[in-house]
């Protein structure tokens, strides 16, 4: 069963799968705590964050066009109280190291801001609005052409908040089993029995014609799987033996 992978961009983890070759299809995944964490874990995933780890020309549908708009979208047009980067880049709840050393780097899989180190920011007319990052331009209609950038300082205790993270250090589920994915992403806990039921249940005739190979989940595969969970309901098939033809 494969450890706990560090996150970095070569992270890899093993899935052994079972293989129709005569219908080139996967039956189902034996896989390790760690590949259950992340297909759990991309439950979490805004919209937002769905849209800009794919890139809005991988999306099916409209929802890139969407996320495009609101890129282009001037400033001018939003409510003063508002920034684009709430549905640009919103924040996951759940963040964990372990679990996002398969995606790419993105602030959505940031972990929790330390309010220690943030610094406050506002224009020189001194407005009504604030800002953590130096040189935002002010919304405010009548200094619409200021920069913010004159720091202000925080009085008072530092608020204590809760470090969502590391509740979720250890992910999703425990580590005592090996877990069944079927293509389709149903995911069981695995035992001979529901082995055996599940080539019942896909009238397995010739067990020569299968085969059992181990493959490498990466970075790669990981996007490629969250994109297909999106539009199939073969991903492991898709992503492991059936290779996207790059544009």
């Amino acid at each position: 069963m494969a450890s706990a992978p560090s996150p970095s961009s070569s992270t890899k983890l093993s899935v052994k799968l079972l293989i129709d070759t005569k219908r080139e299809k996967v039956l189902f995944a034996e896989a390790s705590k760690a590949v259950i964490d992340f297909l759990f874990n991309l439950l979490s995933f805004p919209i937002g964050a769905v849209v800009r780890l794919l890139t809005k020309n991988q999306m099916v549908g409209s929802l890139g066009n969407l996320y495009e708009s609101v890129e282009q979208l001037n400033h001018t047009y939003m409510q003063p109280n508002q920034n684009k980067d709430v549905l640009l880049k919103p924040t996951s709840l759940i963040s964990s190291s372990v679990i996002s050393g398969l995606l790419p780097p993105n602030d959505v899989l940031d972990s929790p801001v330390n309010v220690e180190s943030l610094k406050f920011y506002t224009c020189h007319n001194k407005c009504s609005y604030v800002t953590c990052k130096s040189g935002t331009s002010c919304p405010s209609n009548d200094y619409s052409s200021c920069i913010m950038n004159s720091q202000l300082s925080f009085v008072g205790n530092i608020p204590v908040l809760k470090d969502v993270s590391s509740t979720n250090v250890n992910g999703f589920v425990k580590d005592v089993v090996t877990y069944m994915v079927m293509d389709d992403l149903v995911i069981q806990p695995m035992s001979t029995i529901s082995s055996i039921t599940l080539l019942n249940k896909f009238d397995v005739k010739e067990i020569g014609l299968l085969e059992e190979r181990v493959v490498e989940l990466g970075m790669e595969e990981g996007i490629n799987l969250l994109k297909s969970s999106l539009q199939s309901k073969t991903v492991l098939t898709n992503v492991f033996l059936k290779k996207p033809v790059k544009k």
